[in-house]
């Protein structure tokens, strides 16, 4: 601190001290570790930084309760009702989230919101019109505490990063301590977790399919062996981007690798198709990180290549798809687009209301299952519940891909939910979603609606997500003495 005090003739004997503060001189000042009270290096540094901030914060309960609850197998039946665990916790929660989603506490209403409000009613109202009010009652309030249910519990507890980190990581354990128990399934045909499950409870039908190549699909707790694939592969993008952000190249692929093992167990060509858009488009990711337009030039090359498959095949784009993506049955894939010339054709017969639970019309060799699931609702439910459905889905992951104030962190979170929707949506042309894995999805959906809320970053910010420290700067502050006599 310097004192310099300044006498003026001209101002009859006034002075006046100026205190100025000098810079700060530069110094090898090092940041001590709090426990080791050892200088943190740059890596530490980076790996706090990288860290979810509030990270103390756990997963609310019903979240927690919801996603384990989603692998338990019970099925307890409640008069006409069947009853899950993951069903007890969107009954019991469904209420509190609606007063406040619609009190403002889940953030501001969405478009996507009312859509898939309407989409419940439609289906409701559909039932209603096709089989009366008490399956109306009935049906449709699972339909509605399924959809909306899950859907809601996402966009009251899903709030910010650190919840969005918490519940990626409880899924990565489920999808890890479903892996021994699915690689005995794949060996021996035994089922140990519908097994034990069921020696205590009622539990899902078991399903026994033909082995491929040697192995059994694995059905794990789930009521078929492709939503097995479904549910584990739809988190590889968050494994991998939002766990192993800021980890070392081997830990981030160790636990993605887990993923990938765990999913490939179904031996279902609709979910490893998924999944193999997810590991390219993550490549893709990770090779033109410097590129700041790397998604732009990939939509360009997807409209060219759409473009091009249009001109030069004789199949339609979604036909192309269906037709090459199969990694195990190509009569599956054709068998599928049986299901899909069969099941548009009674959209176009029955387009407002569908046909309910009925079978829709085909011939007598085929099975009335439909695998595909934007479709299945168009053909349930009719046209209107097919189309509010997708735009649901749609209009939320376009929104978040166009939001813009995201630090770093941020983005590479959005890029993971955003992979891992389109993995559910490429799926979604060649399985049908049902039950655990139904409410998995549309709960996965609603939990990327907190991006929206994101507000703009600040610099501060910017320079606490990339570990740097500002430098204080030099500041200059005047006192002015009392005034005294010459």
């Amino acid at each position: 601190m310097i004192d310099m005090e300044l006498y003026s003739s001209e101002r009859k004997g006034r002075s006046r001290r100026f205190t100025v503060r000098a810079p700060e001189r530069a110094t090898n000042e090092v940041e001590l570790d709090s426990v080791s009270r050892k200088p943190k290096g740059n890596a530490e540094r980076f790996r706090q930084a990288a860290e979810p901030r509030n990270r103390a914060k756990k997963l609310p309960w019903p979240v927690i309760l919801f996603l384990t609850g989603i692998v338990i197998p019970w099925v307890i039946p409640i008069g006409p009702l069947r009853m899950t665990i993951y069903r007890i916790v969107l009954v019991t929660t469904i209420v509190p989230c609606l007063f406040m989603w619609m009190s403002g506490r889940a953030g501001r209403v969405r478009f996507p919101d009312f859509v898939l409000l309407l989409f419940c009613a439609w289906g409701i109202l559909s039932l209603a019109m096709v089989h009366g009010i008490e399956t109306a009652i009935q049906s449709g309030g699972i339909l509605f505490v399924e959809t909306m249910g899950a859907y809601l519990l996402a966009r009251c507890y899903i709030r910010n990063e650190n919840d969005f980190y918490n519940m990626a990581r409880l899924l990565f354990i489920i999808i890890v301590f479903l892996l021994p128990f699915g690689l005995v399934e794949t060996v021996t045909g035994y089922k140990p977790l519908l097994a034990a499950f069921g020696a205590i409870l009622p539990t899902t039908d078991i399903t026994m399919m033909e082995p491929r190549r040697g192995l059994w699909r694995v059905q794990g707790p789930f009521d078929h062996p492709i939503l097995f694939g479904v549910s584990c592969g739809s988190m590889l993008a968050m494994t991998h981007l939002v766990l192993g952000y800021g980890k070392s190249p081997a830990q981030r692929w160790l636990k993605s690798g887990l993923v990938v093992a765990t999913t490939c167990l179904s031996l279902s060509s609709g979910p490893l198709s998924a999944l193999m858009a997810q590991i390219l488009l993550l490549s893709w990711n990770g090779m033109l990180r410097r590129i700041e337009a790397r998604w732009k030039i990939f939509w360009g090359l997807l409209a060219v290549m759409y473009a091009f498959i249009s001109v030069a095949s004789n199949q339609s784009v979604p036909a192309f798809y269906i037709t090459h993506a199969p990694l195990f049955d190509v009569w599956s894939a054709y068998y599928r687009l049986l299901q899909w010339d069969y099941g548009s054709a009674s959209v176009v017969a029955h387009p407002f209301f569908g046909i309910g639970f009925h079978e829709y019309e085909r011939p007598d060799w085929m099975v009335a299952s439909i695998d595909m699931f934007w479709l299945f609702n168009a053909i349930t439910y009719g046209a209107p519940a097919g189309i509010l459905i997708f735009v649901a889905f749609l209009s939320l992951s376009w929104a978040i891909g166009l939001k813009k104030g995201l630090d770093e962190r941020l983005k590479e979170y959005r890029t993971a939910y955003l992979l891992s929707m389109l993995g559910f949506f490429l799926a979604g042309w060649a399985v049908h979603f049902w039950n655990s894995s139904y409410v998995l999805f549309v709960f996965l959906i609603g939990s990327g609606a907190w991006f929206l809320d994101v507000k703009k970053e600040t610099t501060k910010e910017i320079r606490r997500a990339k570990g740097l420290r500002q430098v204080r700067r030099p500041t200059i502050h005047t006192a002015q003495r009392p005034l005294e006599n010459a």
